[in-house]
């Protein structure tokens, strides 16, 4: 395979020249120096911190170079330097050289929506790449750093790319989108959140209907047909162009879920392409999860690949960490069954992952127990989303509900005594009440947004009790 970058093409495309250091070719891109690989091309974003505080760490993980501000000192043992004005907008432009440098037959495809942002991309990338080498974001590397960052790391060679595109506010995912120019592009669902930087879930809608805005001439914009903004972002997807196509389970979807079969450990369905059809067994469970499947199906669809052979992969393709990974705990009395949902969540999302609790079989794990953190950027409506949770606890049958943060006392406040494990206000302060209730037999779901760091109870569960 050819390097990354090499120093003349990252000369080329920064307009400056490489000072100190030896020629060597670049093999990957980092912004954090725990992770950095030898060869890698260090850049000293300022963001949380000053990447520039790391860059002679860098070196001594063996960085190729680092990319870095006009007024940065040089450090004894610093190799070769590229001096810009500002990082970012550097590596925007390696970005960019990155996504113009892909052949012409390469296919991209971008993803936004309220939920299932990461899966939908994960399901993407599996899917892709039984068909070509294929590219995707890392994470949740879709902010004003990550989406560049990820076109940076872009090798040439690639056929397919998949790129996660997020926003917390409107005009965020405009230049991002423009950046990755997809050929196809997204939008999951649109639901109730961030509505603490949105006067409503309309103007949410608009948001993420920028992402069309970056579509290649003749894109197609795909839409989930079962939501109640299909028809606001169908008029946005062609006002700048794009081929409007939606997916779902509702009658009248381009791409058309039938016959579905829903388990605690997947689903089946008949995708149905109009004329066309084809089965497809998923292995994560979840009605929410099939919705997601049918938009891959559909964007494997809109670029001309073979969905016939792209699709089985998602029989085999397991939930990663924190969007529904499972794993068995060995309690007093028996195992039980964790379920991490901690990285993300919002009155969807959460109302989704209820529901694949309750399909967990009764015969095998006996209770059902919800672990439930805040759910962040809800604005003024957050007391009222949270308490409105209530019907869909009653409705997936959950027999103990342990709450943490002051927006999720609401709902626990809300339920029968009967169904309080226990509440705190810190993931540190639940942890005791938890392990003192759980036995063998439970189902235990874990889900909150990630700023309410639940994800942290779900490493002690498994620290303590996975081995």
């Amino acid at each position: 395979m050819q390097p990354l970058w090499t120093f003349p093409e990252l000369s080329a495309v920064l307009g400056v020249e490489p000072e100190g250091g030896v020629d060597r070719p670049v093999t990957g891109i980092s912004i954090d120096t725990r992770t950095l690989q030898a060869g890698d091309l260090f850049v000293a974003l300022k963001d949380q911190r000053d990447g520039h505080d790391f860059v002679s760490i860098a070196f001594k993980a063996d960085a190729a170079a680092a990319l870095v501000s006009e007024g940065y000192q040089r450090q004894p043992g610093d190799g070769t330097l590229f001096r810009v004005p500002d990082t970012l907008k550097a590596l925007e432009a390696l970005g960019r050289a990155a996504r113009d440098r892909i052949g012409p037959d390469a296919s991209v495809v971008a993803v936004t929506g309220s939920a299932g942002k990461t899966g939908t991309k994960e399901m993407l990338r599996a899917c892709l790449a039984q068909l070509g080498a294929t590219h995707a974001s890392e994470k949740s590397y879709n902010n004003h750093w990550g989406v560049p960052l990820t076109l940076a790391q872009m090798p040439r060679e690639t056929r397919f790319a998949v790129f996660e595109i997020g926003m917390n506010h409107a005009g965020e995912i405009r230049p991002l989108t423009k950046m990755v120019r997809p050929h196809a592009a997204i939008v999951t669902t649109v639901e109730a959140v961030h509505l603490e930087h949105f006067p409503s879930v309309e103007a949410i809608a608009d948001a993420k209907g920028e992402i069309f805005e970056g579509l290649v001439p003749d894109g197609t914009a795909i839409i989930k047909y079962d939501n109640a903004h299909v028809g606001r972002l169908k008029s946005i997807a062609e006002r700048f162009g794009a081929k409007p196509v939606t997916f779902g389970f509702g009658a009248g979807a381009d791409v058309r879920g039938d016959d579905l079969k829903l388990d605690h450990d997947g689903s089946e369905l008949i995708v149905r392409f109009g004329e066309r059809s084809t089965p497809l067994r998923i292995a994560m469970p979840g009605r929410h999860i099939a919705e997601n499947a049918l938009a891959v199906a559909t964007a494997i669809d809109a670029i001309d690949a073979d969905v016939e052979k792209a699709l089985p992969v998602l029989a085999g393709l397991q939930p990663p960490g924190g969007r529904g990974a499972r794993s068995v705990l060995h309690l007093e009395g028996g195992d039980a069954l964790l379920i991490d949902e901690s990285y993300n969540a919002n009155p969807a999302s959460m109302r989704a992952a209820l529901a694949t609790l309750a399909s967990v079989p009764r015969q095998k794990f006996p209770r059902r127990i919800a672990v439930l953190g805040d759910m962040l950027e809800l604005g003024a409506d957050a007391p009222e989303l949270h308490a409105g949770l209530k019907d869909a606890v009653e409705d997936a049958g959950i027999d103990l509900i342990f709450a943490c943060g002051p927006h999720m006392k609401g709902l626990y406040d809300a339920l029968p005594k009967s169904k309080r494990g226990g509440y705190a206000q810190t993931s540190s302060s639940l942890q005791p009440l938890l392990l003192s209730e759980l036995h063998g037999g439970d189902a235990i779901m874990v889900k909150a947004s990630n700023g309410t760091r639940l994800g942290a109870l779900v490493e002690a569960l498994k620290s303590k009790f996975g081995n």
